[in-house]
């Protein structure tokens, strides 16, 4: 199970950081996914973690957003900086290996 929170109301350029508990060793898990959906938008794919610390991001966050994990806590986090209106979605820690997904958290950037 992975459970998501952190998500809030912020304005244009505050920062936000996403939290993505696992109930199990999240070292157990090859890969942790965050993705959004933005309103009448297709669901997006922002950023990922693999067992072996791989990183990869959307290039609509590339310098805005990172993705960590602490081991101890079993827990990802998306720490995002600088953040857009467009940004705006809600987001979802997924593992995609079972397919299992979060209940997601909302993120709100006023202008």
């Amino acid at each position: 199970q992975l459970v998501e929170s952190g998500g809030g109301l912020v304005q244009a350029g505050g920062s936000l950081r996403l939290s993505c508990a696992a109930s199990i060793n999240i070292l157990s898990i090859s890969a942790v996914q965050w993705w959004r959906q933005a309103p009448g938008k297709q669901r997006e794919l922002v950023a990922q973690i693999t067992r072996t610390s791989n990183i990869n991001y959307a290039d609509s966050v590339k310098g805005r957003f990172t993705i960590s994990r602490d081991n101890a806590k079993n827990t990802v986090y998306l720490q995002m900086n600088s953040l857009k209106p467009e940004d705006t979605a809600v987001y979802y820690c997924t593992d995609p290996l079972t397919g299992t997904w979060g209940q997601g958290t909302q993120v709100t950037v006023s202008a």
